[in-house]
């Protein structure tokens, strides 16, 4: 097991790696914080193989960490701004993450730090400082990137009646709002619970739950008529049956 920090200034960020750490079977999360001082201080206690970093923090900037550290754990970074790929791999991180972060590219970077960490030296030990602990968020919703760099909101999964793909970015119907974040529909889809969600189309997917009728090719949502391809027939189908 790959013991993992995630350290970020932004809660929403943190619950989005605490989530991603806690589906992977070679990972385990010691734990999240906010404070990048206390992040250092349990990488020096040898208390961490790998630690998601973000780069733009207040008290010590993820660059600066990395000199800090050293060579005592492994490095992904994560930010917002593709402009410090370059300082990032110049001291020699596992990989550089963009926000939005996908389960799909998260899941890369994690298998290039267990090909760099394997065996016995990246076995789980308990913690020798206090950390703001936090498993994976509560089961039932997600978090998604606002129109601010530093704005995320809470999406709960009961409330989604169907998402649309709108080329890089992705549209969120709720009974009462609508929500486009910068995600791809390919991206969520492997992201989301399946069931209850299911992509029906290149550019949709839709909630079971909140299937009003089907009939034929075409799935009614509200008064909202969603298409559905050939290539989702099938298991639409199947999955409606079984319901």
């Amino acid at each position: 097991m790959i013991r993992c920090l995630a350290v970020d200034d932004e809660a929403p960020a943190l619950a989005i790696l605490a989530d991603y750490i806690g589906q992977l079977p070679f990972l385990t999360l010691v734990g999240t914080t906010t404070n990048p001082i206390e992040a250092l201080t349990l990488v020096q206690q040898g208390q961490v193989d790998l630690v998601f970093l973000d780069i733009q923090m207040p008290k010590l900037t993820g660059l600066q960490f990395l000199k800090l550290a050293g060579t005592r754990c492994k490095v992904v970074l994560t930010t917002a701004y593709p402009e410090f790929a370059l300082d990032g791999y110049e001291n020699d991180v596992v990989d550089y993450l963009l926000k939005p972060i996908s389960f799909e590219r998260f899941f890369k970077a994690a298998q290039k730090a267990l090909a760099l960490l394997p065996g016995p030296a990246a076995s789980p030990a308990p913690l020798a400082a206090p950390v703001s602990v936090a498993g994976p968020p509560a089961a039932g919703h997600m978090f998604v990137k606002g129109e601010s760099k530093n704005k995320f909101l809470r999406v709960n999964y009961a409330d989604i009646l169907y998402i649309e793909g709108l080329s890089n970015y992705v549209s969120i119907h709720l009974p009462t709002q609508r929500i486009v974040t910068y995600q791809t529909l390919k991206e969520l889809t492997e992201t989301l619970p399946q069931p209850p969600f299911l992509r029906v189309h290149k550019s949709f997917i839709v909630s079971l739950d909140k299937i009003r009728m089907v009939d034929g090719n075409t799935i009614y949502i509200l008064d909202k008529e969603i298409p559905v391809s050939d290539t989702y027939h099938e298991q639409l189908y199947r999955l409606i049956r079984e319901v």
